[in-house]
């Protein structure tokens, strides 16, 4: 049997992933992430509320159907990509959108993740740390961590599962709500109810 020991360029990265608070691609598969059903309905509602550019992050809350509760945006902060920061983020966001879910023993809402930067499909340390927040934000809002997606200029991908699309992309105009089955959007300020006894009525 061989010891060796990693080079110091390698120690060196491994060490800087540790502070920034990041997920390697193999600790994201390996997390139990649970699979969407249909990952492209769910990015193409996102894109159409949302319209994001790159460095904006959309975070987003569906129930077991994979209905969409709550989601919210914002725009990175010019900042060394780091977990804890993300963290802190996601979890306001969530905060202000949706109530927590900590009485709860089994998360039963699980929130997604829609990242667009620049750069291509493939994963990034920056990607690593939105993973870790995501994760984290999760856990202390009671619900379960569900897909991070990127969206770049080739199109959507669903980091840790293979499946994505070329359309939207981080240029395309967003679809209307008709085309990508998305529910009008949400009022932030307590008029849920409303827009949802809206759209029964007109059924």
């Amino acid at each position: 049997m061989t010891f060796g020991f990693a080079p110091a360029s390698a120690a060196a990265s491994m060490s800087a992933a540790s502070a920034n608070r990041l997920l390697e691609p193999a600790e994201w598969a390996a997390a139990g992430i649970p699979l969407l059903r249909n990952p492209r309905e769910i990015v193409s509602g996102l894109h159409a509320r949302h319209h994001p550019q790159p460095a904006t992050a959309v975070v987003a809350v569906l129930d077991p159907d994979e209905r969409l509760l709550a989601s919210a945006s914002f725009v990175r902060r010019a900042a060394p990509a780091d977990g804890w920061m993300f963290r802190n983020a996601l979890l306001a966001q969530l905060r202000r959108v949706i109530p927590h879910d900590l009485r709860r023993r089994t998360p039963v809402r699980t929130a997604v993740l829609l990242y667009c930067r620049e750069g291509d499909a493939r994963w990034t340390e920056e990607d690593g740390a939105w993973m870790w927040g995501l994760r984290d934000a999760c856990t202390l809002h009671g619900l379960r961590c569900g897909a991070y997606i990127t969206l770049t200029r080739d199109g959507w991908q669903v980091l840790g599962e293979g499946r994505g699309g070329r359309r939207p992309h981080s240029a395309s105009a967003p679809e209307p709500f008709a085309t990508s089955e998305a529910p009008p959007p949400i009022s932030r300020t307590g008029g849920a109810s409303e827009v949802l006894r809206r759209a029964a009525a007109a059924r």
